[in-house]
């Protein structure tokens, strides 16, 4: 069996751990993840991995050794922390398999370490949410070992295609992308946070829907808020590598710099959901936690 090692166990390779064996994948799975190092959040780490019978190694050089294959899915502000820290155990021939919502300029930096080790770098870019489809969630990759990093993928029961020769063809989709994916959650936001506040939520999902019937208004602005407070503080480190692949093209990165704000902020609350599709809920939450933010 191929030796997986995941660099990072949170949301993303917990889903994809879970994917593998459903589909009844064999696998040899290692993770190694930075919050093991830190009291309050080593048992919880301990039991996702023991839970899904994954190696929870204690230090990247241990899970490095031991791994064909790394699957590096950690925060984007960590990808390059990772992929130092990896360059430095990393096995000759290893495929290094980034997955992190970075910048083809971070992306090129990591693979600049990890090729200098002797291993080989693919930028992958992680193209919807991990879940419902898990490790079938469709991928671009990218980069001189993209079509190796392919096969391995496809071996796995994963879905990755080809999208060009050079590191930061995969993550230049990904960030440009996110300009409109993840603004679209901030303009959600800014728009029905401050319907409500000016009591005027019908009457703008009113206005929205005669001028676009198409769009189920509430159910999309439900939405937007709900992945904004649980994974705003993750979009909002995403979005600081978007306005860095904006800014790298020489534009200004107005919106993205403005979608960093709100994503940082919702996120920031700490807060869960608890209806589904409920807009008016969503709207209530947030704007009382940022009441008691205040006082």
């Amino acid at each position: 069996m191929t030796a997986i090692g995941f660099i990072g166990f949170g949301e993303a390779a917990r889903a994809i751990a879970d994917g593998w064996a459903a589909a009844g994948i064999a696998t040899t799975l290692a993770a190694f993840d930075i919050k093991t190092l830190h009291n309050d959040a080593a048992e919880a780490i301990a039991k996702a991995c023991d839970k899904r019978g994954v190696f929870c190694a204690p230090s990247s050089a241990a899970l490095l050794r031991r791994s064909d294959i790394v699957f590096s899915l950690v925060t984007a502000d960590n990808g390059f922390a990772a992929a130092e820290a990896a360059a430095a155990y990393i096995r000759p021939g290893t495929l290094y398999l980034d997955g992190n919502s970075c910048s083809p300029e971070t992306k090129r930096r990591n693979a600049a370490l990890i090729e200098a080790a002797g291993a080989r770098y693919v930028d992958v870019a992680i193209m919807s949410p991990i879940h419902p489809k898990r490790h079938e969630t469709p991928c671009l990759v990218s980069g001189p070992h993209a079509t190796q990093g392919a096969e391995a993928m496809a071996g796995l029961g994963m879905k990755a295609s080809v999208t060009g020769p050079h590191i930061g063809d995969a993550s230049s989709v990904k960030m440009i992308r996110s300009v409109m994916i993840k603004g679209t959650e901030a303009l959600m936001a800014e728009c029905f946070l401050a319907a409500e506040k000016a009591g005027v939520s019908a009457e703008v999902i009113a206005s929205l829907s005669a001028s676009d019937p198409q769009i189920d208004w509430p159910k999309k602005a439900a939405y937007c808020l709900e992945r904004m407070m649980v994974h705003g503080t993750r979009r909002a480190a995403e979005m600081r590598e978007v306005a860095a692949t904006i800014s790298d093209l020489g534009l200004e990165a107005r919106m993205s710099a403005a979608t960093v704000a709100w994503q940082a902020e919702i996120g920031a609350l700490g807060l869960q959901t608890a209806k589904d599709d409920d807009l008016a809920e969503r709207v209530g939450l947030i704007l009382s936690a940022e009441a008691r933010a205040e006082d």
